[in-house]
């Protein structure tokens, strides 16, 4: 979801007590079914607004309340991405899923107070090669930003670590990745949006010191392409200057002293 550029660096970074860390993965598993539920419907034939629907009937049966849906004026409860849109994408009746189509879903929802934050990418159909190696190059990028997650490290360690993994999935790829630079991740509480912002890219060893009780989300996006980028008339679609396809993969972790806990994960994993 939308992480406002108002946000200012310097000021506080909220810590958590270990109580309010489980509680916030309680608003995670929520998020995990959500996105697991909407990984079952999306198929060719399928609308992004049948998907949305879906969702937030799961997280209202939850007993929680959709982050999204009203957030600024955002209309749904996910963000529903297709194919070169890189995020924010606004779900659609019109949208209807076709066989080799490749969806970011970035669900949030609220429980007890506390927010959880997560995004995938899809598959629908058989997706060419190329589509399915910006997934999980992407995919591969946020969990090398996951694991550098640890108290004592910097916030931008992480952003290191992210670039890092996307640059050598792209070398591994034989191809170059088109990084993100507008986009990132950010602190999450009892708000969606909090101190602080995460970059994707940057130098290691700057920003706040980060400590055990803080929690982000880690969300790399990548295109096929160019990195830059355009938001269209809707003031929330963003979409890749060039058309190439985009990926977004998302995870809420909790800063521990025994490393990294992924509040967002299923409960099997």
């Amino acid at each position: 979801m939308r992480v406002l550029q108002v946000l200012r660096r310097g000021r506080m970074i909220e810590v958590k007590t270990r109580g309010e860390l489980e509680a916030m993965r309680a608003a995670g598993l929520v998020v995990a079914r959500t996105l697991a539920a909407v990984r079952e419907l999306a198929r060719p034939g399928v609308s992004t607004a049948e998907l949305d629907e879906l969702a937030e009937q799961t997280i209202r049966d939850a007993g929680a309340v959709p982050s999204f849906k009203g957030y600024h004026g955002f209309p749904a409860s996910i963000c529903a991405s297709v194919n070169e849109q890189i995020v924010h994408g606004i779900p659609s009746a019109k949208q209807v899923l076709a066989d080799g189509d490749l969806i970011s879903v970035d669900c949030g929802a609220i429980l007890d107070g506390w927010h959880g934050d997560s995004a995938v990418t899809l598959e629908i159909g058989e997706v060419s090669e190329k589509d399915r190696q910006l997934s999980e190059a992407t995919k591969r990028a946020m969990w090398a930003g996951i694991e550098a997650v640890r108290a004592g490290s910097r916030l931008t360690d992480i952003s290191f670590a992210v670039q890092t993994a996307a640059r050598q999935a792209g070398e591994d790829d034989g191809r170059e990745y088109g990084e993100i630079l507008e986009y990132g991740g950010h602190g999450i509480g009892r708000q969606m949006h909090m101190e602080p912002f995460l970059p994707n890219v940057g130098k290691p060893g700057k920003g706040p010191r980060l400590k055990p009780g803080m929690a982000l989300a880690v969300e790399p996006m990548l295109t096929g392409g160019s990195g830059e980028t355009l938001e269209l008339e809707d003031g929330w679609t963003v979409v890749t200057i060039d058309g190439s396809r985009a990926a977004h993969w998302e995870h809420t972790v909790a800063i521990t002293e025994d490393g990294p806990w992924v509040l967002t994960l299923p409960e099997e994993s």
